[in-house]
């Protein structure tokens, strides 16, 4: 535990240290914020005509509502598949000492 806070201090000194020493250079890749021009929010604005080919989301909810529970179901059952082998696998054993130790 205490290798990892060492870690994290050391990763956060050197992160503290280039920030200082190349200022200039962080703050050219920073990527600042500017507004979108005119082309930029023309493309961003909804467009009605497809609007009919977007999904909702309650349908979308639903959907994957739907697939989480069979995924749920379906690992169920494997789990259950796996349980009822080794029950009968632990059985035949019981079974092949009994007979064996009785012959």
């Amino acid at each position: 535990m205490a290798f990892l806070l060492n870690k994290t201090a050391i990763a956060s000194h050197f992160r503290s240290h280039s920030q200082k020493a190349g200022n200039a250079l962080s703050l050219s890749l920073r990527g600042f914020h500017v507004q979108p021009g005119a082309r930029e929010q023309a493309l961003l604005a909804p467009d009605p005509a497809l609007k009919r080919f977007k999904s909702h989301k309650k349908d979308v909810k639903l959907i994957r509502r739907i697939g989480d529970v069979l995924t749920v179901v379906v690992v169920a059952g494997c789990c259950y598949e796996i349980y009822v082998r080794a029950v009968m696998r632990e059985e035949a054993r019981k079974q092949a000492k009994a007979a064996s130790g009785s012959a």
